[in-house]
């Protein structure tokens, strides 16, 4: 069993969850503190904590079964748990419903419009990994569904949405676009010789890259329009600093003649990112709140 848990994790990548995570927080963290004036208790974190894992696991463990033969075709993924025979679709399946189980138990002692607004993450956590078969909008689909993170942490705290919740969302559906495109270059020949759909498939890596950095730039417009509505200090601020340095240095570490740095661009630049973002936000709300 354990064997088998194992290889389930390795194969939805459990530690890329540091991707959304800290945003959730982070919009728990800001909701809470905007609009009820002090922190979100330990509960309502423990209970973000399993809708998180929840929705992430679920939505991983859907993307692995519903992708089985296009996985199995293409050498980098051909050595994943399904397409490798390591683990059956009857047990992913297991998993899968003990996450959505996990997600609406978790949802359910959160606020009421969280739980009325379920159905829409749960169709977006579902929805995403058939886009490929039809529009190269995917990745942006992908930041749709990446995004309701911040919104969803801000939501279960105030029970309500506002401006600033919603330029949250926008800033970080940007962010996860972007770094969606800038992976999705490395299947770009494969998708276009499988007929399935991608920004690189279609316009080249070259356009990918651009719209990425396009995408981050407004990732870093809108990290920066979050300071000013929220009335953070300058301790966000030295977050944002560093943060604008991570997608920088992001986008330098690749190129369309180039791509052997990817994974580097992906994952470990944009974990960090959101581990930075999440930590100078919170010591800046610790600040203001206890000194």
């Amino acid at each position: 069993m354990f064997t088998k848990l194992k290889i389930f994790l390795e194969m939805i990548k459990f530690e890329h969850s540091v991707f959304a995570l800290p945003f959730a927080f982070m919009g728990a963290i800001l909701g809470s503190v905007v609009l009820n004036g002090h922190l979100p208790s330990w509960a309502q974190i423990g209970w973000i904590t399993l809708a998180m894992v929840g929705a992430r696991t679920a939505a991983m463990a859907l993307n692995r079964v519903i992708d089985k033969a296009i996985d199995k075709k293409n050498p980098r993924t051909e050595n994943r748990a399904i397409p490798a025979g390591l683990i059956s679709i009857p047990q992913v399946i297991i998993y899968i419903i003990i996450s959505f189980a996990l997600l609406f138990w978790a949802t359910s002692n959160l606020s009421s419009l969280s739980m009325k607004l379920l159905p829409i993450a749960v169709f977006f956590l579902v929805f995403y990994s058939y886009t490929k078969r039809f529009t190269w909008t995917c990745h942006f689909v992908l930041g749709l569904t990446l995004g309701l993170a911040p919104l969803g942490g801000w939501i279960a705290v105030t029970g309500q949405f506002t401006w600033a919740s919603i330029v949250f969302y926008l800033t970080v559906v940007c962010w996860s676009a972007g770094f969606d495109l800038i992976y999705a270059c490395q299947d770009a020949e494969f998708d276009r010789n499988e007929g399935l759909h991608s920004l690189p498939s279609r316009f080249g890596i070259k356009a990918a890259l651009n719209t990425a950095r396009i995408l981050h730039v407004l990732t870093a417009v809108g990290l920066v329009t979050l300071f000013f509505i929220t009335h953070l200090s300058w301790f966000y601020l030295v977050g944002l600093v560093i943060a604008y340095f991570i997608l920088y240095k992001e986008h330098r570490l690749v190129s369309p003649q180039d791509l052997s740095k990817l994974n580097t661009a992906f994952f470990t630049m944009n974990g960090v990112l959101s581990l930075v973002m999440f930590a100078f936000t919170l010591l800046d709300v610790l600040v203001r709140e206890y000194l």
